[in-house]
């Protein structure tokens, strides 16, 4: 894990409704990541997960381009240690976002 990162994201723009949430659960799940998926009550998709960097960049490229039906305005990011909590990554209820 001594190379593993945690990457927490906000996807800002018309990212609900959209299969936003399955896109970002199939692609975390093809590249072994952990964390979970969530939308936000302010239309927004929050994102938080763990795995090696070099992986987590190639997500955030994923989620900065989305599925084809959403339209992806930005991406907030937050870059922090991992703390290896999360046993697999997971598609969570709607919450305010915590970014």
């Amino acid at each position: 894990m001594e190379n593993n990162a945690r990457l927490h994201a906000l996807v800002i723009g018309h990212v609900q409704g959209v299969g936003f949430r399955a896109f970002v659960y199939d692609r975390a799940q093809s590249l072994q990541l952990t964390g979970w998926v969530r939308n936000t009550y302010e239309g927004d998709v929050e994102v938080t997960a763990e795995g090696p960097r070099e992986t987590l960049e190639t997500f955030l490229n994923d989620l900065r381009r989305g599925p084809r039906s959403a339209h992806v305005v930005d991406v907030r990011v937050q870059w922090e240690q991992a703390t290896g909590q999360f046993p697999k990554f997971s598609i969570l209820p709607t919450s305010y976002s915590s970014l």
